[in-house]
C-alpha cells in the first residue's frame, strides 16, 4: 500500500494555491475548496485522495515492467521532472515535445538508434576515418540529439502510460497518448479541464515547491513498483533453483551396479 499522504505537507509545499478566479476552468469546481483574494484554493483533502489513487495504480504498472514517461517542458518544471525520473529509472521529455512521439513511435525509435549507432562509430574507430566537416556533422547530430531524445534512449516500446505537469503546456503529449488508449496521470491546476485525464491530481502546477512534493510522492510509488517487481523475481528464481535441484542431484548421483 502506497505511504499515506499528509495534508500538512501539501500545505507548506503550497500545493493549494490555484490560478485567478477569473481564469478557472468550470469542471475543476469539485477540487475547489474556497475563493481567496481573487485565487482559488484547492481542496487539500481531495488532492491527498487522488495522489493516492494514482500512486496505486503507478505502482502497479511500475510492477509490471512497463514504462511511464514523465512529460514537463515548461521551465519551472523541468529540471524536477527528469532529476526523479531518472532516480526512479523512467523515461522522460523535458525539451519540446517531439512531434509523433507516441503516434510515429517507430520514426521516434529509428532517431534514437541513429544515436547509439554515432556511438558505435567512434567505438569502432569508423568516426576517426571521416573528414573533419563530417565529424562536426555527426557530432552536431549526436548532441541535437541526446538533448531531444537521450532521455528515452531505453524506452523499447510505447510507455503504458504518461505523467504530465500542467495539462495546458503538454496538450499535444495529451492528444497523441488519447489517441493510443494510453492513460494520462496529471497535475491538473484550476485552469485546465480535468476531464482530458485519466488521474487528476489537483494541484498548483506552476510553482516549482508543489511540483518538487508531487512528483517526490509519485516517483516514491513508482519506486516501490519497482522494489516489488524485483522482489517477485528474486522469488521466482529461487523457486525455479529449489524445483531444479532434485533434479540436478539425480543426474550428479552415480549409477548403482546392478
Amino acid at each position: 500500500m502506497a505511504n499515506k499522504i499528509e495534508v500538512k505537507e501539501l500545505l507548506e509545499a503550497g500545493v493549494h494555491f490555484g490560478h485567478m478566479t477569473r481564469k478557472w476552468d468550470p469542471n475543476m469546481a469539485p477540487y475547489i475548496y474556497m475563493e481567496r483574494n481573487g485565487i482559488h484554493i484547492i481542496n487539500l483533502y481531495k488532492t491527498a485522495a487522488k495522489i493516492e489513487e494514482a500512486n496505486e495504480a503507478l505502482k502497479k504498472i511500475a510492477a509490471s515492467g512497463r514504462k511511464i514517461l514523465f512529460v514537463a517542458t515548461k521551465k519551472q518544471a523541468k529540471d524536477i521532472v527528469a532529476e526523479k525520473a531518472k532516480a526512479a529509472n523512467m523515461p522522460y521529455i523535458t525539451e519540446r515535445w517531439p512531434g509523433g512521439m507516441l503516434t510515429n513511435f517507430v520514426t521516434i525509435r529509428k532517431a534514437v538508434k541513429k544515436m547509439s549507432s554515432i556511438d558505435k562509430m567512434k567505438k569502432d574507430g569508423t568516426f576517426n576515418t571521416l573528414s573533419k566537416k563530417e565529424r562536426l556533422q555527426v557530432d552536431r547530430l549526436r548532441a541535437k540529439l541526446e538533448k531531444n531524445l537521450g532521455s528515452i534512449a531505453d524506452m523499447s516500446r510505447l510507455p503504458a502510460a504518461l505523467f504530465v505537469v500542467d495539462i495546458k503546456a503538454e496538450h499535444i503529449a495529451i492528444k497523441e497518448a488519447q489517441k493510443l488508449n494510453i492513460p494520462v496521470f496529471a497535475m491538473v491546476d484550476t485552469n485546465s479541464d480535468p476531464r482530458e485525464v485519466d488521474y487528476v491530481i489537483p494541484a498548483n502546477d506552476d510553482a516549482s515547491k508543489s511540483i518538487d512534493k508531487i512528483l517526490s510522492l509519485v516517483t516514491t510509488a513508482v519506486i516501490e513498483g519497482l522494489s516489488d517487481r524485483g522482489a517477485e523475481k528474486e522469488t521466482e528464481v529461487a523457486a525455479a533453483e529449489e524445483e531444479a535441484a532434485p533434479a540436478v542431484e539425480a543426474e550428479a548421483a552415480p549409477a548403482t551396479e546392478e
